[in-house]
């Protein structure tokens, strides 16, 4: 404890209270016994150091090496750089490319203020001294240097912004250490960083016989050791600032999220993008159909028309809800769809020749679905006997195709059976016409596509029948959306189906390819990512799309995610990590972290959670007790009556 009264007597007052105080004298003995005991607990004192790990040695590199131009810390190489030049006029966000870079570095930036009054001194006398050599140059009859005259443009607006107080100026320091796990990977690098400098007019060096020092200037410590500054003003300071944030807000669209970078909400219109088409990723559990639904809920309120294939019966709430129409395709219902449909002609000029070459390639496709692989010489026979059978029906090149009547599967068989070599294709054919599957496509075409959302159920169907049945359902949407151009949303749940045969993923992704021009967007949705992206159309599908939606990702899938989207090593961690609902969100060449949200009201439409389900129709079953009870009520008030 410190005594103030001692302290505040006078010194001579103290020398005096120590004078008096009496004097204690120890002995030899005394003294060495004291001086051993004190080294013993100097000793005790290091082995009970030695015995305890620090922080300083957990984090320690096992070793460290110092070159002329890079460290070696362990098995990692070090390299440190240093910024030294910058152009004349620096855009925001140049930084960006560095930042959002697929690799490991350090960044280090130290800002030093510097007094204004000091600088407005110093540029006074620069002033000056352009200003008399442009008159000497003047009066010489030399050509007017343009140099000088910017400079001094320059360095007036300068003094009058740092007279004003609307700018600051500061010394400005920027590093950059790179880590890498050979030489040559680490020459790669810096030459890949020093090439992204030099493309926006950025000069850097590589530190030389000061690699200890560049290593330590980037560590959290605050301490620049290499001190190698540029004098910058407030604004181009504030263009290297590192973290950046894409705002996705816009005047039209619809909500999707918030974003997770500063919490503003990301509003966008999908149509306003190259094209309206959207992929998204996610394991099963994570919110895709939830979004999704989400999407469409708000989408129809925009009075955009939207049509989904749904595999597993989660859209019949929504589709209940806002009075949509819900058509469920399997092989007892009475819904049916003729793939032997023609395509409407569309602006009424196209050709009958062309219309029946279009259903013929179309039809074919699906055989294929159906039948599997097809010889070169089965393949000739199914082309004429497709041919034969829209013949058979006065379906020709000369004829009024808006007054004919389609064929069916049965025709084609019919066909078929008449020519040679036919007999295997015959039979394999069988199993859809007469066998276990007759009920699916061998029937004309008796559903109506007349409302706001329509959605085509295909949960009841076998397997093996999926992808026919929805090869056939997007034919069918395809025919109605190009007979007349409506803004349309079309959502293909679980899409991997579709990727598992060569045909029906060709015919998805032309479909991707061409739907712009009819003023249509196509979602496509999976849980199977790597089946998806494993596929060439799959790719061709991503790359297709503007709108782009990743959530939640398994361990097993993130690296081809990673690769397809390119994504950061932060952007891989926060998909394996993030919660129900968060994702990355891309649009076009803009993207942003997003947490799904949903009104109370919404939840109660989209909810896909089965106990929150089965939680909705027991209140729906109990008010509507309540509702038979009350009418009982009245009904015996009025018998008393």
């Amino acid at each position: 404890m410190f005594n103030l009264s001692e302290a505040n007597k006078p010194t001579g007052a103290k020398d005096q209270d120590k004078a008096e105080q009496p004097q204690t004298m120890l002995s030899p003995e005394q003294n060495l016994r004291e001086v051993k005991e004190a080294r013993n607990l100097v000793e005790q004192e290091k082995a009970f150091r030695r015995g305890i790990v620090s922080i300083r040695d957990l984090i320690a590199p096992a070793s460290f090496q110092v070159n002329s131009d890079y460290l070696r810390l362990g098995e990692k190489f070090v390299r440190t750089m240093f910024v030294i030049n910058y152009p004349r006029y620096i855009s925001v966000g140049w930084f960006s490319p560095i930042i959002n870079l697929n690799s490991t570095f350090d960044i280090a930036m130290f800002f030093y203020p510097v007094e204004a009054g000091v600088i407005l001194k110093q540029l006074k006398n620069k002033v000056g001294a352009l200003e008399a050599q442009i008159i000497a140059d003047a009066e010489k009859g030399a050509a007017r240097d343009p140099l000088r005259e910017t400079a001094l443009r320059d360095i007036e607006a300068l003094r009058d912004a740092l007279t004003q107080g609307t700018e600051k100026f500061f010394q400005f320091a920027l590093y950059v250490t790179l880590y890498a796990n050979n030489k040559e990977e680490l020459d790669n690098l810096t030459d890949e960083v020093e090439n992204i400098f030099g493309s926006r007019l950025v000069y850097s060096k590589r530190v030389f016989f000061q690699a200890e020092q560049g290593f330590n200037s980037t560590l959290p410590l605050s301490n620049d050791e290499l001190y190698i500054c540029f004098n910058m003003n407030s604004s181009p300071v504030a263009s290297s600032f590192p973290f950046m944030s894409s705002e996705l807000t816009t005047d039209n669209g619809i909500l999707y999220g918030i974003n997770r970078h500063n919490n503003s909400l990301i509003l966008f219109d999908r149509f306003s993008l190259q094209n309206a088409n959207s992929v998204v990723f996610a394991t099963s559990g994570s919110g895709k159909s939830y979004t999704v639904k989400l999407e469409v809920l708000r989408s129809l309120m925009m009075g955009t028309e939207v049509i989904i294939i749904d595999p597993e019966y989660e859209y019949k709430h929504l589709s209940d809800a806002v009075g949509g129409t819900y058509i469920n395709i399997s092989l007892s219902s009475d819904n049916k769809i003729n793939p032997f449909d023609l395509p409407r002609a569309i602006g009424g000029d196209a050709r009958a020749e062309d219309i029946i070459r279009s259903a013929v390639i179309t039809v074919k496709g699906l055989l294929k679905l159906m039948l599997g692989a097809l010889t070169t010489e089965e393949d000739s026979i199914v082309d004429r006997a497709l041919l034969e059978t829209y013949a058979k029906k006065d379906i020709t090149a000369d004829a009024d195709l808006s007054q004919v009547e389609p064929p069916i599967l049965q025709d084609f068989q019919e066909i078929l059976e008449g020519m040679d070599g036919s007999a295997d294709l015959v039979m394999r054919l069988k199993k859809y016409t007469e066998g276990t599957f007759a009920g699916l496509l061998n029937n004309p075409t008796n559903v109506k596509m007349d409302n706001l959302m329509v959605t085509f159920s295909v949960r009841d169907l076998e397997d093996e029948l999926r992808p026919m049945a929805i090869y056939t359902i997007v034919n069918y949407i395809w025919n109605i959306v190009r007979s007349e151009t409506k803004r349309r949303i079309l959502v293909i749940d679980e899409a991997w189906w579709m990727m598992q045969h060569e045909d029906s993923a060709k015919f998805i992704f032309a479909l991707v390819k061409r739907c712009r021009k009819y003023y249509l967007g196509v979602t496509t949705i999976t849980q199977d990512v790597n089946d998806f992206l494993r596929s060439p159309y799959g790719q061709a599908i991503v790359t297709n799309s503007s709108l782009q939606l990743l959530l939640k990702q398994s361990p097993a899938s993130i690296d081809i995610i990673a690769k397809t989207f390119s994504l950061t090593e932060g952007e891989k961690y926060l998909l394996m990590e993030c919660g129900v609902g968060e994702g990355i969100f891309f649009a076009g060449p803009r993207h942003a972290a997003i947490k799904v949200v949903a009104s109370y009201t919404e939840d109660q439409l989209i909810t896909t959670d089965p106990k929150q389900l089965l939680e909705i129709e027991e209140a729906k079953r109990e008010f509507a007790a309540s509702m038979k009870d009350g009418e009982a009520s009245v009904h015996d008030m009025n018998i008393d009556l």
